[in-house]
């Protein structure tokens, strides 16, 4: 099972927008910034082609600017 680490930037003013969509994806856990910069997102996935399909999701946030990834894992369970 995939488990993927990214830092998510929202488009200026979006912030907020970001953080409910995000938190909306049952796959993601977002940790919003103090500063409202940035988010926190982990994603926990089954397999890969969950992981392809979860990326296009995330990538399709219209609020979403850049999305960092900054750490990925692999569980073999």
């Amino acid at each position: 099972m995939p488990i993927k680490s990214y830092l998510a930037h929202p488009h200026d003013g979006k912030y907020k927008e970001l953080l409910s969509e995000l938190s909306n994806i049952t796959e993601c856990d977002v940790i919003p910034s103090k500063n409202e910069e940035i988010a926190i997102v982990v994603t926990d996935t089954k397999d890969d082609f969950e992981d392809r399909n979860l990326q296009i999701v995330i990538n399709s946030i219209k609020s979403l600017k850049m999305l960092s990834m900054v750490s990925g894992f692999e569980s073999n369970q």
